[in-house]
């Protein structure tokens, strides 16, 4: 007994041992969770903490770009206010957009990183807490459904991807938790649009900062991570050579700029890298790949088609199909040129079939994509009883369409989509003015949806959605089964 009284004495005093010498975030890091900030990391770790301990109330804005540590550098911060307070106690308050998987993720990375011996146990408090010693962190979802009423933060509040919780839930519903303690707030995330709770806390703060010298708000775009892990760096360029330098991910999650929330969705200088310089096709060519985009539109009620439907009933949608031609691009991706266009109005099913089947044995493609929402489920169903694994049916949801726009947006700023010359035909200028009428908005909450396409009913966007189809070739495994031709990427418009 006397032995074992002895050893907890020891270990209490080699914990009061590490309490003492490790009062800062940088060999709190190093020493006891042997992971090492780096330098961009321990700024805002550091001024985080000195508000803590020093009282300081501030509200902190830190935006770091995409898998540049941001959510190891909360865990850390953490870890160390929670260690520090686990003698006198507190709670530490953090919200998420939402609880699975958010919540649940910031709960098992600092699970994960408290490993040494000499900090003592963290032990599950509920689903979503943990506590050390008497101190205690509360994970909690930001969710306009979750009930998060009668928490108080007296050691930290944050908000993680805060430029996905709704501002007025925020004002609300957490705000509130730090009032009677002046606890300081962090909120973490990257750049979304301006009219978002981070963008506007940050605006606040910098306003702040211009008149105190204090500084709030840490940002820190790859650029910045590359300069500290090259391999970071050539992983990002990378990615802007495949999606394009204004793509809305790059803009966003790297580069930290803020999106419109609205706007045209093929401004002049993507329209530019949309057009080509190859002819249209009467047909295949032997020795190259083929896909085949169909966009599925219902049939007219009578027999009556194409303009003459169109001028009783200008709302029409029409069955739109593109034909592109697959060929390697510059780091082995995909460009799509287009060969032809061809578009039914009203015409029924049964005879849209078989066009569609004369097509595909005249061109062969190697990948037929479908759409199979609601009236083209079961024209999808059809083609894939016929041709088998060669078609991929594609459902529209809000979310699918939003996947849709952003990746096709990826491959026309890239310069990886081109039409052909102008040959004169009613589908390639119906297509443009497509192009030209699309827009899209920018929608709120953690799943980034953009609604796009053609607002105007007259105009339509049936040959547009087909188009954009081509996005799902980048993402099949399937590739074309054929040698295609190099293109490299021109000097102009990259």
């Amino acid at each position: 007994m006397a032995e074992q009284g002895n050893s907890e004495r020891e270990a209490q005093r080699a914990r009061a041992a590490l309490l003492r010498i490790y009062r800062s975030p940088e060999p709190f890091s190093r020493r006891v969770l042997g992971r090492p900030l780096r330098p961009y990391q321990l700024a805002p770790a550091r001024a985080i903490i000195d508000s803590v301990l020093h009282g300081r109330g501030l509200t902190i804005a830190v935006m770091m770009a995409r898998q540049a540590g941001k959510n190891e550098t909360a865990a850390h911060v953490e870890a160390y206010l929670l260690n520090r307070f686990r003698r006198r106690g507190g709670t530490l308050v953090k919200a998420a957009p939402t609880f699975d998987p958010q919540v649940r993720n910031s709960v098992r990375r600092l699970q994960g990183l408290w490993r040494h011996r000499a900090l003592g146990p963290l032990r599950p408090d509920g689903p979503s807490g943990l506590i050390c010693g008497r101190a205690r962190a509360q994970f909690l979802s930001a969710s306009p459904r979750a009930n998060v009423v009668g928490a108080t933060a007296d050691i930290l509040l944050e908000a993680d991807e805060a430029q996905d919780i709704d501002e007025a839930r925020w004002n609300k519903a957490f705000r509130p938790m730090a009032a009677s303690t002046n606890a300081t707030t962090v909120l973490w995330g990257t750049a979304w649009t301006a009219d978002t709770l981070l963008a506007n806390t940050i605006r606040r703060l910098d306003a702040l900062a211009a008149r105190d010298g204090r500084r709030r708000v840490f940002r820190t775009p790859w650029q910045q991570v590359a300069e500290v892990l090259p391999a970071y760096g050539r992983y990002v360029r990378g990615e802007i050579e495949r999606l394009g330098e204004e793509h809305p991910l790059i803009l966003t999650q790297y580069a930290l700029r803020e999106l419109r929330q609205s706007g045209g969705m093929f401004p002049e200088a993507v329209q530019s890298m949309m057009r080509g310089t190859h002819p249209p096709c009467d047909g295949p060519e032997p020795g190259h790949a083929y896909a085949m985009l169909i966009d599925v539109a219902g049939e007219a009620e009578d027999r009556l088609e194409g303009e003459l439907l169109r001028t009783r009933e200008p709302r029409r949608d029409a069955t739109a199909v593109t034909l592109v031609e697959v060929l390697r691009h510059v780091g082995d991706l995909q460009q799509y040129r287009v060969c032809a266009r061809h578009h039914w109005l009203g015409r029924p099913h049964h005879e849209l079939y078989g066009a569609l089947i004369s097509l595909v044995e005249r061109w062969q493609p190697y990948q037929v994509v479908v759409d199979a929402t609601g009236v083209g489920a079961g024209l999808a169903s059809f083609l894939r009883g016929q041709l088998g694994a060669r078609v991929t049916p594609f459902l529209f949801t809000a979310k699918s369409k939003s996947d849709l726009g952003w990746d096709f947006l990826a491959i026309c700023r890239s310069g990886r989509f081109r039409d052909h010359l102008q040959d004169g035909s009613a589908a390639q200028r119906q297509f443009w003015r497509e192009v030209a009428a699309a827009d899209y908005a920018v929608g709120k909450g953690p799943n980034r949806l953009i609604r796009w396409g053609v607002a105007d009913p007259t105009v339509h966007d049936d040959l547009l959605i087909s188009a954009a189809l081509c996005a799902l070739l980048d993402r099949e495994e399937r590739r074309p089964p054929i040698p295609s031709l190099i293109i490299e990427a021109p000097e102009e418009g990259w």
